[in-house]
């Protein structure tokens, strides 16, 4: 049986992050209404908030992100309009990879086997030189390795290796 009063009661994180991440909520909506080509302003905010930007990173002024302190993104790579990068947990995206718009990056789940469902954060990284497609999916604890490519609409639950296309729910390959 699930405890859900225990789960909502519980502390996720130290005050210290909760503060942090009220912060981050003001702040990002200056983020959000940039003019699409202010792409180092972007750059430079989430720098300000702890995540790791490589040079000519493009994100898009409608991309959602929880906790940029757990992001890293490759220089060139691009982050796509309406993505959402839920980094409960770390996200890793390699360069010059394409984050699609609409696709989800998911780095945080609940361990379903206890009573409380107390929160997970396993890491994503998405390898250098890869493509998430529009409104892919990508599960928490997934490694999508480097030249990869991850169709529309696919669920990737699984880490994909190196060089591989997968499509569907769930993700298969087409190799």
């Amino acid at each position: 049986m699930t405890d859900v009063f225990a789960n909502r009661a519980a502390r996720k994180y130290p005050r210290r992050i909760q503060v942090v991440r009220v912060a981050w909520g003001a702040v990002s909506i200056l983020f959000r209404f940039s003019p699409r080509p202010l792409w180092g302003w972007r750059r430079w905010l989430l720098r300000r908030f702890g995540a790791t930007v490589g040079d000519q990173a493009h994100i898009y002024p409608t991309v959602r992100i929880t906790m940029p302190w757990n992001l890293s993104l490759g220089t060139g790579c691009s982050v796509g309009d309406r993505a959402i990068l839920y980094a409960l947990g770390p996200i890793e995206i390699g360069a010059r990879t394409s984050i699609s718009q609409g696709a989800h990056l998911c780095a945080g789940t609940h361990d379903h086997r206890l009573a409380e469902r107390p929160l997970l954060t396993p890491p994503i990284r998405v390898g250098a030189d890869s493509w998430i497609a529009a409104e892919a999916f990508i599960g928490p604890g997934v490694t999508v390795g480097s030249t990869c490519i991850v169709g529309a609409r696919a669920v990737v639950m699984r880490s994909v290796p190196n060089g591989q296309t997968v499509v569907g729910n769930p993700a298969r390959s087409l190799e």
